[in-house]
C-alpha cells in the first residue's frame, strides 16, 4: 500500500487526501492542528511543515509529497519561502515525487494563461509563487527530485477560503447586499475545491506530469454577478444588490484592511477578461469538472474558516 504525504489540511488538502484514501493509498495528512477527514487510511499528524527536520521525519516512506499549504494571505512573503524550502528539501531527502498546488499569480498580467505561458510575475505574491516553482524545477533539472505544479483559479466549494466565499456567499444567505472587491460583470474562471483534489490525485501519480505545470479544469467561466444570482436561486434567497469596487475604491478600502490591501496588486486578474486555458490538462488526463450547481450548494452549506 503506497504512502502519500499531504502538507496542508484545508479544503484542497483534505479533498486530495479523501480521494487518494478512497483509491486505496495510505495518506499522512500534516498540519499544525492535526486536522483532516476521518478515514481509516488517513493518518492526521500535527507537525510544522516549515521545519525540514520535523517534516522529513514524518515523510519517511512517502512516494509522493503534495504541497497544499496555505499560509495567511497577508503573510505570504514571510511565510512561504521557509515552507517551500522545507517541502522541497524533504522531497529530495526521502526521494519522493513533489506535487505543488499553485495558482495564476506567477504568470503576471497577460490576457491568456496556458500551461506553457512564461512565468513573468507582476506582483509580490506572484514573485513568491514564481520562485517556488523555479526553485523546484531547478531541483528536477539537477536530478534531485521529480516535480510538477497543478494551478487553479479562484475557488468555489465547501469551506473554500476564497474572495467569493468571504464576500458573497454568506451575504446571499443572509439577504444582505454584496460588495465585491473587483468588477462584478467580468467573466472569470472558477475552480471547484473537489476538482482540485481530483486533479492533484490524478496528475501527481502520472509519470507524464513531471517537469512542467498543469491547470485544473474550470467549473465555470462566469461573472461574479451571474454566480451570485445563480447561488441566490439555488438557495431560495432573494437576489441581492451586487456592487463591485474600482481600483481606486479597493486602494482606499485596503488602507484599513490588511487582506483587501493584499488584493490591490492582483486587481488585474478581475478587472478584465482573462483566459485561463485548461485544454491541454483536460486532454492529457481526461479530467472533467463537477456540476456548478452542486459546487455552489456545497459552497453555501459550509462557510469559510474565520
Amino acid at each position: 500500500m503506497t504512502l502519500r504525504l499531504i502538507a496542508g489540511a484545508g479544503p484542497t488538502g483534505s479533498a486530495t487526501a479523501q480521494i487518494l484514501a478512497d483509491a486505496g493509498d495510505r495518506v499522512r495528512l500534516v498540519s499544525r492542528r492535526g486536522a483532516g477527514p476521518d478515514h481509516p487510511l488517513i493518518e492526521r499528524v500535527r507537525a510544522d511543515a516549515s521545519d525540514p527536520g520535523q517534516l522529513t521525519e514524518v515523510a519517511e516512506g512517502a512516494a509522493t509529497i503534495f504541497n497544499c499549504v496555505m499560509p495567511p494571505y497577508d503573510q505570504w512573503a514571510d511565510l512561504w519561502p521557509p515552507l517551500a524550502t522545507s517541502l522541497l528539501q524533504t522531497a529530495e531527502r526521502v526521494r519522493a515525487d513533489y506535487v505543488m498546488l499553485g495558482n495564476a499569480y506567477a504568470y503576471g498580467d497577460v490576457p491568456v494563461m496556458t500551461e506553457i505561458t512564461p512565468i513573468e510575475p507582476s506582483s509580490v505574491k506572484g514573485r513568491v509563487k514564481a520562485k517556488m516553482w523555479t526553485d523546484a524545477l531547478a531541483a528536477q533539472e539537477a536530478g534531485r527530485v521529480r516535480v510538477t505544479e497543478v494551478r487553479a483559479s479562484d475557488y468555489l466549494g465547501a469551506a473554500a477560503g476564497s474572495v467569493f466565499n468571504f464576500t458573497v456567499t454568506q451575504q446571499v444567505l443572509r439577504g444582505q447586499p454584496v460588495l465585491y472587491p473587483a468588477p462584478v460583470d467580468v467573466p472569470h474562471a472558477w475552480t471547484a475545491v473537489g476538482d482540485v483534489g481530483r486533479a492533484l490525485a490524478t496528475i501527481g501519480l502520472d509519470d507524464r506530469a513531471f517537469g512542467r505545470a498543469w491547470h485544473v479544469p474550470s467549473v465555470a467561466v462566469w461573472s461574479v454577478r451571474d454566480l451570485t444570482e445563480r447561488l441566490a436561486k439555488l438557495t431560495g434567497s432573494p437576489v441581492p444588490d451586487v456592487r463591485g469596487m474600482s481600483y481606486e475604491d479597493l486602494v482606499e478600502a485596503g488602507a484599513n484592511d490588511a487582506i483587501l490591501q493584499e488584493l490591490v496588486e492582483i486587481f488585474y486578474l478581475d478587472a478584465k477578461p482573462i483566459v485561463f486555458d485548461t485544454t491541454l490538462t483536460e486532454e492529457t488526463f481526461a479530467l472533467t469538472t463537477s456540476s456548478l450547481d452542486d459546487v455552489l450548494l456545497d459552497t453555501a452549506a459550509v462557510p469559510p474558516p474565520t
